[in-house]
């Protein structure tokens, strides 16, 4: 299915700029805190939004296996 490539993709891209938000707080921890802290803060909830879109993809997935049986 579509969905779960294009979901697991966002869950890569949303860990992508956590991980960058962290090492730009690590590098330099004055410089933006409130920024950073956002950052981090809406990438996590991009990954939660990408792993619902998991779940129901594969819960329609499911539903669809057990009509055909």
């Amino acid at each position: 299915m579509q969905a779960h490539a294009i979901a697991a993709a966002g869950v890569a891209a949303a860990s992508a700029r956590f991980e960058a938000s962290a090492r730009r707080t690590a590098a330099d921890p004055l410089a933006d805190p409130a920024g950073e802290a956002v950052e981090r803060i809406a990438a996590e909830v991009a990954v939660a939004a990408n792993v619902s879109v998991l779940r129901a993809a594969d819960d329609m997935a499911g539903t669809l296996l057990d009509m055909l049986a």
